[in-house]
């Protein structure tokens, strides 16, 4: 846990860079309940105003995605299926609304703490952080962390060594389906031999 937090400029790019560059990297939250952090093994980018799969698609802007319209280095959260948060990073410089959304960690701090978020006392570790909202759920990350910067933030991202490329695959994001042509985009990131992947390991 002693990597630095990931400065601002490494957010100011194309989400597509950033979401590969992100796996490796460290997301931790300090929450009064104590520490929880991971190592992100699973990502997807989205492209703002084309890419039908975004929630800023089309130039939408809302309250509920006004964080992705702002500077880069803040972590935009949503509530989806009226149970689960997802968390992203925003990218780009303000008013160019893209984003990468975290879909899965390796623990590596507050294990316990975890377990007993998501009520999982007897799993492997591997599937306390498996998927965007159990992500959320082993972190304590809520709609309450919607814009905290995470460069200076409880809520930040910690440098850590990259993942080589023979050990990343590409492959469609999960659950975009709607999107049409952009939902055979290969804009999932993972981490091949990772069992806390949420999704298909293959290209």
């Amino acid at each position: 846990m002693s990597g630095r937090p990931l400065p601002r400029r490494f957010y100011d790019r194309p989400s597509l860079r950033v979401a590969r560059a992100l796996l490796g990297k460290i997301l931790v939250h300090d929450t009064p309940a104590g520490r929880a952090a991971g190592r992100i093994v699973e990502v997807e980018a989205y492209q703002g105003p084309r890419d039908r799969a975004a929630h800023s698609y089309g130039g939408h802007r809302s309250a509920r995605n006004e964080v992705m319209y702002g500077p880069p280095g803040h972590a935009y959260v949503y509530f989806i299926y009226g149970m689960h948060h997802c968390v992203n990073v925003v990218t780009r410089p303000a008013g160019v609304p893209e984003a990468v959304l975290l879909r899965a960690l390796e623990p590596v701090a507050g294990e316990v703490l975890m377990r007993q978020r998501r009520r999982l006392a007897e799993a492997p570790a591997w599937r306390l952080c498996r998927g965007p909202g159990a992500l959320c759920q082993a972190l304590g990350i809520t709609r309450a962390e919607n814009g905290a910067d995470v460069v200076r933030g409880r809520l930040r991202l910690l440098d850590a060594p990259g993942v080589p490329s023979r050990r990343v695959a590409r492959t469609p994001r999960i659950g975009v389906d709607y999107a049409g042509a952009y939902a055979a985009r290969p804009w999932r990131f993972i981490v091949r031999a990772s069992r806390a992947v949420s999704g298909p390991r293959r290209p």
